[in-house]
């Protein structure tokens, strides 16, 4: 009988001890930075301390700068070899680069040729064309009208330089080389959601449980929220309408909002780095068909765990037509996605009926 209370004192104590490792106090916390991909970086998290909390915000904006870098096409470091040092040795040598780097080109090639060549990473002369005219415009060296657009005969004539296959990748010595000195690198449409998938999972391995990263238009949700409160995070989609939120205040800031956990939500729109003529608007996002700014939508949201495949097909849908792009979303079972039309039409796959607010969803218990 002695043995038998010995039992249940000890399974008792037990459970005591599990309830009490279970009763772990969080408390949110926020942090934000800027000066990498071009964009405010916004981290949130819960943890159980402002200690820890501190250790991902500082391990989070020190991998975004590194990764910066890396992907830079723009500027030079010293002792890294990055895209501009790729680009500036097309056609005359391989370039020895880190892993992180490597991965994000050979995984680019890969997306390439497996789910859509609308993104490719080797039209960077084209996408070079567009930048330069953006900046000239801007910073009123040339005037923003129909008559200093870039001409379709030069477009076409840097296009004859994209191609993938121009790009050899050696996995043995990791180095990338351009076979071709007119072509160039630009992982502008994956870099952000890759380097945010990245720091994301690293930052899960340093144990964080819980946490959301916003890097522009690049959402990457851990887990739930720890407030007792939530069940599920909430992303909006940002109004395309909306291109400051100061302004129009008769416009909502955003369409919908996405309720889920350990996902992605990924925005390419035509409201990020824009200028407007005749009525037109022409942003970063070029179709490589016609070599000028996709027309078909105001933006599109994926809907994916991973924040770098995300990106990658964020731009990919944006620059098909509506039936071609939904076609390619539903023909996989975890990727889904919404469409803003110009029009302010919204259509978005069956698999978010039960994630949008729109259609009854929410963050609650």
């Amino acid at each position: 009988m002695k043995k038998n209370k010995l039992v249940i004192t000890i399974i008792l104590i037990a459970i005591f001890l599990s309830a009490c490792s279970d009763s772990t106090v969080y408390h949110k916390f926020k942090y934000s930075f800027f000066n990498t991909f071009d964009t405010i970086i916004d981290i949130t998290v819960y943890t159980a301390s402002e200690k820890d909390a501190d250790k991902y915000f500082e391990y989070a904006e020190k991998r975004f700068h590194e990764l910066h870098k890396y992907y830079d096409k723009y500027n030079e470091y010293e002792n890294i070899n990055n895209v501009k040092t790729i680009n500036k040795n097309a056609g005359i040598k391989p370039v020895k680069v880190e892993k992180d780097l490597f991965d994000l080109i050979e995984l680019s090639i890969k997306y390439y040729n497996d789910y859509s060549d609308e993104t490719d990473i080797s039209m960077g002369k084209v996408l070079n064309i567009w930048s330069d005219w953006r900046d000239e415009v801007e910073d009123g060296e040339i005037p923003a009208d129909s008559k200093h657009l870039p001409t379709k005969e030069i477009l076409k004539e840097a296009d004859r330089f994209t191609g993938i296959k121009n790009l050899v990748l050696n996995k043995k010595d990791s180095t990338i080389f351009i076979n071709n000195n007119d072509t160039q690198i630009d992982l502008g449409a994956i870099a952000k959601g890759y380097a945010t998938e990245i720091i994301a999972n690293e930052l899960v391995d340093m144990g964080l449980e819980s946490g959301i990263i916003s890097a522009g238009g690049n959402v990457k949700i851990i887990g739930k929220p720890l407030d007792n409160m939530r069940q599920k995070w909430g992303v909006a989609i940002r109004n395309p309408k909306k291109a400051n939120y100061d302004e129009n205040p008769d416009i909502p800031d955003f369409v919908d909002i996405v309720f889920a956990n350990d996902t992605c939500v990924v925005t390419s729109g035509d409201y990020q780095r824009y200028i407007d003529i005749d009525g037109r608007r022409f942003h970063h996002l070029i179709d490589k068909d016609t070599l000028w700014p996709g027309d078909y939508f105001s933006s599109v949201s994926i809907i994916h765990p991973d924040s770098g495949f995300a990106d990658f097909m964020s731009t990919a849908i944006f620059l098909m037509p509506y039936e071609e792009g939904r076609k390619l979303v539903e023909s996989y079972d975890d990727l889904e996605a919404l469409w803003v039309f110009e029009d302010d039409n919204i259509e978005f796959t069956d698999g978010l009926k039960t994630l949008l607010k729109s259609q009854g969803a929410s963050g609650g218990k």
